[in-house]
C-alpha cells in the first residue's frame, strides 16, 4: 500500500497512484512537503478555499461500488444518493487523527440525518489487522459509528477519489457534485457551515446556525498541540525511526535486545526477546518491555495480541513509577492493563504541567504485536 507520511492532524499516503481526475490532491501533498513537513508530525491541514456562501465545485461523487462490504446499511450508490447531501469520511480505526475528528462526524450524522444529510464512512485499512471486517465491525460499534460504512479493503473507493489522507472529508451537494474537502483534523466550524449551506441549497427546512455540541472522551479529546514535541513513530522495521537498543534492528528474526538506561527525547527501545516484522515488533517471550522518551500530554500505542482470542497482561511505568494521575484511558493508576483487541490504546495522559518523561510498558505474557506510537 506504499509508505505514508504522518503529519499532525493528517496521515498522508505517498506512493499509491493518485490518478488524473483531481490534481489538487497531489498539489496539497506538495504544499505540505514544501512547508518542511516530512515523516513525523506537523499541524498541516488542507481544504478548498471558499467563499462559504458558494462553495466551489471539485467534480462529481465517484462510484462507491468498489467497497467489498457495507456496515449499518445496504450498499449505497452515487446515483441512489442524488437528492441527498453526502459527507464522505475516509478513516481507519487506529488512526489517532481520525479518532479526534470522530466526535464531530458522529455529531453531524446524528444532528442532520433527518434533514437530508447522509454520512458515509469509508474504512480504508492501514495495518493488516484492519482488513479483518470483524475488527472493523467491533470498532465501529465500540466507537458509536452507526452511520453507513463502506469496507474499502481493496482501496477501490480510495483510488476512485484519488484520496491520500486519513482522515479526509468530502462534501457532496444534492446534485452529486463535490463542493468542498478537508484533510486532517480541525476546521470543524467551517465544515459544519458547509454542511448547513449545502442542506439549505437542497431545500431543507429549519437549518439554523447552531453548531453541534460534542462529547469527546479518551483518545477522542483534541491534542495538546502546544506541549506536543514527540512525533508519531511506526515500530516495524520498514518505517521506524530513533531505535536505540544496542545492535539495531534484526529483520524478521528473533533476538534478545537490551534497552539502554538513558534515552534521548523521541528515542525508543525494546528489552527482551522480540522479532521485528515489516509493520510491527512482536514479543516472543514473557516480560518483554518497550521504552520511550517522549514529551506530550498523551501517549498511545497501537498494539494487540497477535493471535485472536488471547489476552495479554501489561504494566506501565512513568519515570520508573506507576503513572498515578497520569494514567491513560486504558490503564489504571497503578499502570495495570489487559490487551484483548488490536487497536489504539491510550496509556498516558499527563496532567499539567506536561514534561518530558520516560515511558515503559512491560508485557507479562508473550504474543503482543506493537505497531505505532502516537501522541497528543
Amino acid at each position: 500500500m506504499g509508505d505514508r507520511l504522518r503529519l499532525a492532524g493528517v496521515r498522508v499516503q505517498t506512493e499509491r497512484p493518485s490518478g488524473n481526475r483531481r490534481h489538487f490532491l497531489g498539489a496539497a501533498a506538495a504544499a505540505l512537503a514544501a512547508a518542511g513537513f516530512g515523516v513525523g508530525c506537523a499541524k498541516a491541514q488542507s481544504r478548498t478555499t471558499l467563499p462559504l456562501d458558494r462553495p466551489p465545485t471539485e467534480g462529481n461523487l465517484p462510484p462507491l461500488d468498489g467497497a467489498i462490504e457495507w456496515l449499518n446499511s445496504a450498499p449505497l450508490t452515487a446515483a441512489g444518493l442524488r437528492g441527498k447531501v453526502v459527507l464522505v469520511n475516509f478513516w481507519t480505526y487506529t488512526c489517532i487523527n481520525w479518532l479526534r475528528q470522530l466526535p464531530y462526524v458522529r455529531g453531524w450524522a446524528d444532528k442532520y440525518k433527518d434533514r437530508g444529510l447522509v454520512v458515509i464512512g469509508v474504512h480504508t485499512p492501514e495495518f493488516g489487522f484492519e482488513h479483518n471486517i470483524d475488527n472493523v465491525r467491533r470498532a465501529a460499534k465500540d466507537m458509536g459509528v452507526d452511520y453507513p460504512v463502506a469496507i474499502d479493503n481493496d482501496y477501490a473507493v480510495w483510488d476512485a477519489f484519488a484520496n491520500r489522507y486519513w482522515p479526509a472529508l468530502y462534501f457532496v451537494d444534492a446534485t452529486g457534485r463535490i463542493r468542498h474537502h478537508h484533510f486532517g483534523e480541525g476546521a470543524y466550524e467551517e465544515s459544519e457551515r458547509v454542511i448547513q449551506q449545502l442542506l439549505n441549497e437542497s431545500g431543507a427546512n429549519d437549518i439554523g446556525p447552531e453548531l453541534v455540541a460534542i462529547d469527546a472522551r479518551g483518545a477522542e479529546v483534541a491534542a495538546d498541540w502546544d506541549d506536543l514535541e514527540s512525533p508519531e513513530n511506526y515500530l516495524g522495521f520498514a518505517r521506524t525511526e530513533n531505535f536505540a537498543s544496542s545492535g539495531g534492528v534484526l529483520r524478521s528474526s528473533s533476538r534478545v535486545y537490551a534497552a539502554p538506561a538513558q534515552l534521548r527525547l523521541n528515542q525508543w527501545a525494546v528489552d527482551g526477546n522480540w522479532t521485528f516484522e515489516s509493520d510491527s515488533v512482536v514479543l516472543n517471550d514473557v516480560n518483554g518491555r518497550i521504552v520511550s522518551q517522549f514529551h506530550a500530554r498523551d501517549l498511545h500505542l497501537v498494539m494487540g495480541p497477535v493471535r485472536q482470542g488471547t489476552s495479554i497482561r501489561f504494566n506501565v511505568l512513568l519515570d520508573g513509577l506507576p503513572p498515578g494521575a497520569a494514567h491513560g484511558y486504558d490503564v489504571d493508576d497503578q499502570g495495570n492493563g489487559m490487551l484483548s483487541e488490536q487497536r489504539l490504546h491510550q496509556l498516558i495522559r499527563q496532567p499539567m504541567p506536561v514534561a518530558e518523561r520516560r515511558f515503559e510498558i512491560e508485557f507479562l505474557d508473550s504474543g503482543v504485536g506493537a505497531y505505532a506510537f502516537t501522541f497528543g
